[in-house]
């Protein structure tokens, strides 16, 4: 007897097979929707500052030179990159406790919920903000902590999920696939 040439091995979306605990139809999202809409936050966040220093902002954050010339301008350069580092983790921190996301993760459809598919508490989106600073450290925070999270959030072998959602214990699921009473939540 010949054996089917259709062979089923797991049934269930993507993030049943990936997580024990996902709700029924909850679907991971995609890699390139979590880089673009954590690339809009940072713009977002950039331009706002930008304008709000009349267009010197991101003038003194790529400076390097900076840090050869005097202390004024060494402490000057340090002190446009402890603003944009705070003004991120708060924007992060306070877009997620209003609106359950940012608002890149909201353009995009994206919802940050608990590996079971439950909405976060207030008090995780400060941790979670803090964690995703580390991807806007000068040349490592790209290269190295944003390529391999971006290489984790493919694989199967690592839930689908970045260290900063097994640090904080969530999931970026597409909003739309979460059970009803979640999506209503969520503004």
């Amino acid at each position: 007897m010949a054996d089917s040439p259709v062979t089923v091995y797991q049934s269930g979306t993507l993030a049943q097979q990936a997580l024990s605990s996902a709700p029924e139809g909850m679907l991971i999202a995609p890699v390139w929707r979590r880089v673009t809409a954590f690339a809009l936050d940072v713009v977002a966040v950039s331009l706002a500052l930008h304008l709000l220093s009349r267009f010197t902002f991101l003038e003194v954050l790529i400076s390097w030179s900076y840090l050869q010339e005097d202390a004024r301008y060494a402490l000057s350069f340090a002190m446009t990159w402890v603003i944009f580092f705070t003004s991120l983790w708060m924007y992060w921190k306070y877009t997620g406790r209003s609106f359950g996301r940012s608002l890149g993760q909201r353009a995009l459809r994206i919802a940050i919920v608990h590996d079971n598919g439950t909405l976060l508490e207030l008090h995780h989106f400060g941790p979670r903000a803090f964690d995703k600073l580390r991807y806007m450290i000068p040349i490592i925070g790209v290269v190295w902590f944003g390529m391999r999270d971006i290489l984790r959030a493919r694989s199967k072998a690592s839930e689908y999920r970045t260290s900063v959602d097994v640090n904080n214990h969530t999931v970026a699921a597409v909003d739309w696939s979460l059970p009803s009473d979640t999506r209503l939540n969520l503004k």
